[in-house]
């Protein structure tokens, strides 16, 4: 079996856990935070496929530096995936198990490339705009400041692309010139 399909039992498995609870939001948050852990310290997703510890060294690890800071659903599922020695499928198990509790609460995420970088309020017309022509009841928007850009907006959400840039703007505005439409 695949290490995505793997990573996807493993998701699907904790999202009906935590569901189930009610700490779907919590969860995320949680794997977000420890996704988060696992890019800025290297040195932690080593240690994890390390063979030269045991898997009750590295499952007592989990339990002294994680309890109480995460849910017993997400520390449990740590500790079935050292167990199980699948430790290399935690980044895949956790973007499956946000996408598959955004979809659940109708929630998607947007990245906005712009010029310069957002403001609160400017992100908030954004999301209740966008979420409308994507049919979600919520967007969580992630802006990225691209300076090639010499204007507007470019939104990702999805597969889906709006672009709104002065560039693409002026490309539309070219075409219709060229085949003579307005």
């Amino acid at each position: 079996m695949s290490n995505v399909a793997v990573a996807n039992r493993y998701a699907s498995a904790l999202f009906q856990a935590a569901r189930g609870k009610g700490t779907l939001n919590q969860a995320v948050e949680e794997l977000k935070a420890m996704k988060e852990v696992l890019k800025t310290t290297p040195a932690f997703a080593k240690y994890l496929a390390n063979p030269k510890f045991t898997k009750e060294q590295k499952q007592q690890f989990i339990q002294s530096s994680f309890q109480g800071t995460l849910s017993l659903e997400v520390v449990n599922t740590l500790r079935l995936l050292v167990d199980r020695k699948r430790t290399d499928i935690l980044v895949p198990m956790i973007d499956k198990f946000v996408a598959l509790s955004y979809e659940a609460q109708n929630i998607a995420e947007a990245t906005v490339y712009s010029a310069k970088a957002l403001t609160e309020e400017e992100k908030s017309q954004i999301a209740q705009v966008f979420a409308i022509k994507v049919g979600k009841a919520q967007l969580l928007i992630h802006n990225v400041v691209n300076a090639d850009l010499l204007g507007g907006l470019k939104i990702r959400i999805g597969d889906r692309i709006f672009d709104g840039s002065v560039k693409a703007q002026l490309n539309r505005l070219e075409r219709q010139l060229v085949t003579g439409t307005r």
